[in-house]
């Protein structure tokens, strides 16, 4: 491999000057607050769904002491949409951190900021690259997928060692001069490869600056690469939602457990009471001792989690009375209108729901 060693680096960074993305609003700047704030928004989360959430977040907290100072629910509630809802609370409590541990001030190290709540080692690495030019390895599916096709690295990704030794293989890879200019560049080139050219299925080889150094496009087998046997299994889960309208449209919502179980789906989050069963949810119904005026039993709706398909059932039951009174058991429910919702965290398919009633 050390003959590829300079080249791959070089071809990257001077591909990425003329090819790759530049014009996203987080490469425009080395300011640790902004990138670190994209680089949780864009896990597991398309570039094109970022863009308008990465500028309501600037523009209610435009750094890192207004979001540490904000209340929970606000920052929940302009996160609510984007999904995988324990990054805004990781976001939260790393912005509270840095201010309270580091005077307000990211830390300039990979090794420090993976510390801090919601950074792994990619990520601070991607940070510490973009900042502060250090010479640091990211890993994250893109990037090795480009890696393990470029090295032809066959060794089954599902073992922490085989991962390991992919890292080191990474960091042999870096940089080794120009590092203010090269770092950024090559840590962007190889994501903006893996998101553009190196893709899982039909790869645009031809087109790639590391054709000629790459071993899986030599012996056309890009495809095969990253191996990983282990496969997280889909499961399926059927949640009836009890949907509470008094007489002047206020509804009723329940703010979620915030860990533990199938509460971790939505936690913290508001959201109609939620019930394993339609049986639970008319038993529950009956207990509240609210006057019924109207009910509907609406189709399900399929939302689709990471390994999960959720089938959500609507039970939309209309009450009589102006936000009747409930048992004072109930601490966590509360009658809200329609105004509430925005401010509220919401289930992107629960503020759907709501806004269709």
């Amino acid at each position: 491999m050390s003959s590829l060693l300079p080249s791959i680096a070089t071809n990257v960074v001077q591909w990425q000057a003329s090819h790759g993305r530049n014009h996203l609003p987080w490469q425009q700047t080395r300011d640790p607050y902004r990138v670190w704030l994209s680089e949780i928004m864009l896990q597991q989360t398309q570039v094109s769904t970022v863009l308008g959430y990465y500028d309501r977040f600037l523009q209610q907290f435009p750094d890192v002491a207004s979001l540490a100072a904000a209340p929970e629910d606000e920052v929940m509630a302009l996160w609510s949409g984007l999904g995988y809802y324990s990054r805004a609370r990781n976001l939260h409590k790393c912005a509270k951190a840095v201010v309270a541990e580091h005077g307000g001030v990211f830390p300039r190290s990979a090794a420090v900021l993976a510390t801090l709540s919601g950074i792994g080692r990619s990520t601070a690495a991607a940070i510490a690259s973009f900042c502060f030019a250090e010479r640091v390895a990211i890993l994250d599916a893109n990037v090795k997928r480009v890696l393990t096709r470029v090295l032809a690295y066959g060794e089954d990704l599902s073992s922490s060692r085989n991962e390991k030794a992919l890292w080191q293989l990474a960091e042999d890879l870096l940089p080794t001069h120009d590092l203010h200019n090269a770092m950024p560049r090559y840590t962007q080139g190889l994501m903006d490869l893996g998101a553009t050219l190196c893709v899982p299925r039909n790869p645009s080889c031809l087109v790639c600056p590391l054709q000629t150094q790459c071993r899986a496009a030599q012996h056309g087998n890009p495809q095969s690469y990253p191996v990983k046997t282990r496969k997280t299994k889909r499961s399926s889960q059927a949640w009836w939602l009890l949907v509470l309208r008094d007489a002047a449209g206020h509804v009723c919502l329940q703010r979620r457990p915030s860990s533990g179980g199938d509460t971790g789906i939505w936690a913290g989050l508001f959201s109609p009471p939620v019930y394993a069963s339609l049986a639970d949810a008319g038993a529950s119904l009956q207990s509240l001792d609210l006057t019924v005026v109207a009910r509907q039993d609406w189709p399900a709706q399929l939302h689709v989690l990471t390994h999960r398909d959720l089938f959500l059932h609507p039970v939309v039951v209309d009450v009589a009375g102006v936000l009747p009174a409930l048992p004072t058991g109930l601490a966590d429910w509360g009658w809200h209108a329609g105004a509430a919702w925005p401010q509220l965290g919401l289930p992107a398919p629960v503020r759907k729901l709501l806004e269709s009633l």
